[in-house]
């Protein structure tokens, strides 16, 4: 969330930050307004306070005297009333005012470019080239199914709409592609690996930022009140809630794999069709806790590291930065890959590179001290490192082969038992 000494000593901050958004005005008003009530009532509360300790000493001095007081207690009474009331106003109006903060998203990074939507997004650089084919190539789905590597009447069956089943060498690409984008990032960029929950509470995930904006679009088991995880970075970024961490810690890097679970996953139409819209997905999840100066540098590492995974499977795709209209509503600054899948036609986004600043941290109490220093909020960040349907989709639809097969980037050899092609 955003510091509320910025919204109360800089609001046109905030209000540019909106508007660069292209989002309304409307919830930095209505908190404004309300750290204004709150205010005048905490003041009020303390002005007659001090009435009231005033008054008391006198009624006390009386009483030593053997005065009439009844009139001087009768208006202590109505000012204790008065106070009793004004505290409950404050405590209303923080509520409301706090919930309030909860929902105002981040304000963008002054490099963010300006945009209303998706299509406004300016491409920040290209790696490879399209493949070239000799015949027309085909989607996913239809290789997929044709060589009976994933079932999605299967999953349908099972889950309903949304769902897939792997099978055979299709279950065995899956799993060799999280485990070579764990060794990828654990080996060569001195990631930490963690295995989290899939389950996290509430307070969590309105840590890293899902809640409470996002509810509907959670898997939410009300018994026990538990979530079932969008991401890793929500369990991830959350291993130090409300811990201090040491400034000669930082950067602190993890990697972590993970299902995914959305309730949304989109309406009809060609690019929701097979593995590019699910409710349920793997991802490898890059995350971050970097020092306020040294953020934007991490991010620019990040970048590459998730670039690394399509550079090393051989994969063309383009980098696009997110203007402020398609920012995500906790991030400063967002970064897309979106990998060329050439069946589909389409670029497919499969991994979102973000630096939330002090925005999650603030959420999630996470802080670092300086030797000798004050404790402050950390900068964290994350990206998928990647995401794996769209990653198997573009895989498939590069690597098809005229006769049907799928021919295997050779990094992935050694995960597949030195099989070459799926036939």
């Amino acid at each position: 969330m955003l510091d509320y000494r910025l919204l109360r000593s800089d609001p046109q901050a905030a209000l540019a930050g909106m508007a660069k958004r292209n989002e309304s005005p409307e919830l930095v008003d209505k908190w404004l307004e309300l750290d204004k009530k709150w205010r005048e009532a905490v003041t009020e509360t303390e002005r007659l306070t001090a009435e009231q300790n005033a008054a008391s000493k006198v009624v006390a001095e009386m009483k030593r005297a053997g005065q009439e007081a009844s009139a001087e207690i009768a208006r202590l009474k109505v000012v204790s009333d008065q106070i009793a009331q004004l505290r409950a106003d404050a405590n209303r109006i923080e509520e409301e005012r706090e919930a309030t903060l909860l929902l105002i998203p981040n304000i963008p990074h002054e490099s963010v470019p300006p945009g209303k939507e998706s299509a406004d997004n300016p491409e920040h650089k290209r790696w490879g080239e399209k493949t070239r084919f000799d015949f027309q190539p085909k989607p996913h789905w239809e290789i997929a199914e044709a060589l009976g590597i994933i079932d999605f009447e299967a999953g349908a069956k099972i889950g309903g709409s949304g769902f897939i089943v792997y099978k055979g060498l299709g279950a065995r690409l899956e799993r060799a592609l999280i485990n070579f984008m764990i060794d990828l990032h654990v080996s060569k960029h001195a990631y930490t690996e963690i295995f989290p929950p899939f389950l996290v509470r509430p307070e969590v995930l309105q840590g890293t930022g899902q809640l409470p904006k996002f509810r509907e679009d959670m898997y939410h088991c009300a018994d026990d009140d538990l979530y079932l995880i969008p991401t890793a970075e929500v369990p991830v970024t959350n291993i130090h809630r409300d811990e201090i961490l040491e400034a000669d810690q930082l950067p602190i890097n993890y990697a972590a794999y993970s299902p995914c679970f959305r309730r949304e996953a989109g309406a009809a139409g060609r690019l929701t069709r097979g593995l590019l819209r699910v409710h349920q997905f793997n991802k490898v999840e890059l995350v971050k806790f970097a020092l306020p100066e040294e953020s934007y540098a991490e991010h620019e590492k990040l970048l590459a590291d998730a670039e690394s995974v399509l550079q090393a499977l051989g994969l063309h795709y383009r980098v696009v930065t997110l203007c402020g209209g398609d920012l995500g509503f906790a991030a400063a600054k967002c970064y897309d890959l979106e990998v060329w899948s050439p069946g589909v036609g389409e670029y497919l986004e499969v991994s979102s590179c973000s630096n939330f600043e002090a925005f999650q941290a603030r959420r999630a109490n996470i802080r670092f001290r300086r030797e000798g220093g004050k404790p402050e909020f950390v900068h964290t960040l994350n990206a998928s490192g990647t995401a794996l349907p769209r990653l198997v989709a573009a895989l498939i639809e590069t690597y098809q082969g005229a006769d049907g097969s799928i021919k295997l980037p050779e990094p992935l050899y050694p995960y597949m038992g030195e099989i070459d092609r799926i036939a």
